[in-house]
Parts: structure tokens; sequence; C-alpha cells
């Protein structure tokens, strides 16, 4: 009897002594609760220099994406820090787990979505051109006069006044012979000559019409002239002005045909790539728009902003973008696939994007109205 007490009293002293070491272990044990996305350890985030969404400034970084990615992470008291990767690294970390997020200029594809979420768009931009700002010389002015299109619009003044002065010539030849008469060449000749001056508003006098019909062809022609002389000037002062000479691109209609450079691995390279056009690849924006400049490309396409904020700023004066945009685009912030606090940065983020903070840093980077 003593016996069997005595096994049953260290069978539960084991059992006591096992239920202790478990609670024990229990205790260090990280709870359930905390993971990867709750705020008690720091976590990481990539980025990517890509100004004025992401610039790396003495001290840290600073930029649009960095402000909104800051502004998302205080709220959500989630400490954090940067580590710059490739774009290629930006979504493979989050992909494999390695960063927390990925924060820059990333354009939300198809492709991309495959891979990783993305939080709601916080801005919506487009394809650009660059191309370079080259100042127009005499030589390429005097070769413009001599387009096609210069040339057209020259032939059709001078069929227009043709038309003018023969038209005066038909009143006039009988009538007023003293001016207008002899051999129907020169007879038209002179009112050619009349219709010129007369458009012109030089007025030499020494030819006028007489008869009632010649001085009704007059009266139209002297309105009609004026708007033709207008018409002329505009088309000569398009035909020169620096627009119409530094570059050969003036539109993606023009791509195709020239030598056209984009960043390695970006949604402008796959834009070019889908559409066939065949493109040199650039490790960073500035090499980029270094050979544009250089004459060894001839245009350079990337994202309206930034592509606009370089040449307002590191290229100013040496590159300029094209008017208009193509081929839409939104930048987002990468998450991990099926990422728990997906919800809770938007949320925030939606939040921030229609404050007057928000508006201010656009106005201050980009020059928003």
């Amino acid at each position: 009897m003593n016996r069997h007490l005595s096994n049953a009293v260290k069978a539960l002293t084991s059992c006591a002594v096992t239920l202790a070491t478990l609670l024990a272990a229990q205790a260090v044990l990280p709870s359930p609760a905390l993971s990867q996305s709750t705020p008690s350890d720091t976590v990481l985030v990539g980025t990517r220099v890509a100004a004025p969404f992401v610039m790396d400034q003495e001290g840290g970084y600073a930029g649009l994406s960095v402000a909104l990615w800051t502004h998302v992470a205080e709220a959500m008291e989630l400490p954090f820090v940067f580590e710059e990767r490739d774009l290629e690294g930006l979504f493979t970390g989050v992909e494999d787990g390695s960063l927390y997020a990925s924060v820059s200029a990333l354009t939300v594809t198809a492709e991309r979505e495959e891979r990783v979420d993305f939080t709601h768009p916080f801005f919506t931009s487009g394809l650009a051109i660059a191309v370079p700002e080259r100042p127009a010389d005499f030589i390429q002015a005097v070769l413009r006069l001599f387009s096609l299109d210069f040339l057209w619009v020259f032939g059709l003044l001078l069929g227009v006044l043709l038309f003018w002065g023969a038209l005066v010539w038909l009143f006039e030849r009988v009538e007023n012979a003293g001016e207008f008469g002899g051999t129907a060449a020169e007879g038209i000749g002179s009112g050619f000559w009349w219709a010129a001056v007369t458009m012109t508003t030089v007025g030499y006098g020494d030819k006028s019409p007489r008869t009632l019909g010649g001085r009704i062809v007059g009266f139209v022609w002297m309105f009609t002239g004026i708007i033709v002389i207008s018409f002329f000037t505009a088309t000569i002062a398009s035909s020169l002005t620096v627009t119409q000479l530094d570059s050969r691109v003036r539109g993606p209609e023009d791509l195709p045909h020239a030598r056209v450079g984009t960043l390695e691995e970006s949604a402008a390279a796959t834009y070019l790539e889908d559409d066939g056009i065949a493109s040199q690849s650039f490790g960073s924006i500035p090499d980029g728009l270094e050979a544009l400049a250089s004459g060894n490309i001839d245009a350079f396409v990337h994202d309206e902003p930034i592509l606009r904020y370089f040449g307002q700023n590191e290229f100013r004066g040496r590159t300029r973008v094209l008017p208009g945009t193509f081929a839409e685009q939104y930048y987002a912030i990468a998450l991990p696939a099926g990422a728990a606090d997906r919800d809770a940065i938007n949320l925030v983020l939606l939040e921030y994007l229609a404050s007057e903070e928000w508006a201010e840093l656009r106005r201050r980077h980009l020059g928003d109205d």
C-alpha cells in the first residue's frame, strides 16, 4: 500500500514539474498576435532613388513617396528603416519576405500584380518623351525655309496672288490699259504686282483699279489680304521656331524611327517592347538624359513627373519634355501578397492624400496648382 502511494506521489510530482516547465517555456515564446506587421519590431522597407518621389539627401531620404510612407508608418506606430535596392530587388524583396514593403515611384502593372500586392495608387501620371534642347542656328533656319511644308505654303501664296491679279486684269485691261494693258502675260503680271503690294499694305500707287468691277475686286482683296498675310507670317514663325528644329521626335508616333532610350526594367521599357520599339536601356535616369543631351540618342521615354523634375533641375537648358502624356501610369506601395496590414495602410494613405499637407508637398516638388 505504501509502495503504491509512493508511486502515485512520484507521478503527481512529475506531472507538476512538466506543467511548470511548459508554462515557463510559454512565457518566453512570442505571442501569436505578434507578427511582422506588429509595431513591436523595426521593419525593413525597400526604396530606390527616383526624384522627386525619393531623393537621397544627406542624413537620409526625402521626397513625395518618402513623406507618404513616413506618415503611414507613424500613424500605424510602425518603426522602420529604409534599405536601397535596384528596381527588381524591390519586388523580389517583398516576394521573399526580406522587405516589409517597397516604396518609390513604382508603377502598377499586371505582371507585377501577379508577384505582389499593391496599395491604392497615390499618384497618377503617364509616360512622356524627353528630347534635346538645342537652339536653332542660322544654317538650320535657312534649311527650314526650303522644307516641303514651307515651299508648299509659299506656292499657295503665289497662286492666290496670281488669281486676284488675273481677276483685276479682267476688269481693267480695256479701260485702264495704261496700267494693266499690253499682252495677257504683261497685264496679268501687272495685276500680280498690284495684288502683292495691296496684300502687304505697301501700296506704291503705281497701279490701282479704275473700273467699278476692278474696285470691287480691290475692296474684297484688301480685307482678304490681311488674313492671307497673317497666315503666311504665322507659318514662317512656326517653321523657324526652336521646337520645330531641335528634335526629330515630336510625339510617340515618331519613336519607331528614332534612337530611343529608357530606364532598364521599367514600365516604360515594357511599353516600348510591347509596341515593338527598339530602345537602349540605361541603369539610371541621369545616365539616359546625359546620353540624350550629348546627342547619343534622340529621345528618352520615362514617367512624366520624373522627366520634368530632371528637366527643370539637373538638366535645365539641356533637355525638355514634350507636352502631353501617353500610357497612363499608377504609382503605389508594393506589399507582400495577402499582406495583413494592407487595409490599414490604405485607410491611412487615402486620408493623407486628401489632406492639405499632401497638396503642399505636390506643389513643392511638382509645381502643382
